[in-house]
């Protein structure tokens, strides 16, 4: 696989978070996804770590009881049992679909259950909880996604080919954080499809009637 250059990272207020676990199973998801693609945000979240481990070390101790140990044994054999019934035929090397979304979806591309929402653009919702929104978009190359800004948070990362918009170019590896005040188009590179992992925690807002009109049908 060609070497990527990730040009946009994540800020340090996200990162802090899910150093915390204060973060929602959605943007869990996208977060690890990117941080597994890019080496950068790897060694914050790294030093983030290392500061939390410090301030635990400095915490009293609270008891625990008896059935703890036994507890955690249990989901320890539970997530081993589950890794091991999961058998990616697609060495890692070669994958679109990074290790932390692959688990997710069961496989790479071949496993993903497509939805046509129009225009030729696809996408695949995934099942986390329902404080956020996790959906795999597909997008033909050249294609625009309908003018839109947010209600919330809107976080987008590129898996394959790439995307423009106000905020700048977009390839594999970059992950977009959009916030209410951005208003954008953004328009699938010309020389290959585009697949994202998109992650919203509130509804966007279209400028045109069509995909208002289609979008509590779609989730969007």
């Amino acid at each position: 696989m060609i070497a990527m250059t990730i040009k946009h990272h994540l800020p340090d207020e996200l990162l802090m978070a899910y150093s915390a676990g204060e973060l929602s199973e959605a943007v869990n998801l996208i977060l690890a996804t990117h941080i597994s693609l890019c080496d950068d945000c790897r060694a914050a979240l790294a030093g983030y770590d290392a500061v939390g481990g410090a301030v635990l070390d400095r915490c009293d101790s609270v008891p625990m009881s008896a059935s703890s140990l036994n507890s955690v044994l249990e989901l320890i054999h539970a997530q081993d049992s589950t890794a091991q019934e999961k058998e990616f035929r697609v060495p890692a090397s070669d994958r679109t679909l990074p290790e932390p979304l692959a688990a997710y979806v069961g496989g790479d591309l071949d496993s993903v259950h497509w939805r046509p929402v129009g225009m030729g653009v696809k996408q695949a919702i995934l099942p986390t909880s329902s404080d956020a929104t996790a959906r795999l978009l597909y997008i033909p190359a050249g294609t625009a996604i309908p003018d839109h800004s947010h209600s919330g948070l809107e976080l987008t990362l590129v898996l394959q080919g790439a995307f423009q918009d106000d905020d700048g170019y977009f390839g594999r590896g970059d992950i977009e954080v959009a916030s209410e005040n951005l208003h954008h188009t953004p328009v699938a590179d010309i020389s290959e499809d585009c697949i994202c992992l998109a992650v919203t925690d509130a509804p966007l807002k279209f400028k045109g009637w069509m995909p208002r009109m289609a979008q509590p049908f779609l989730g969007i």
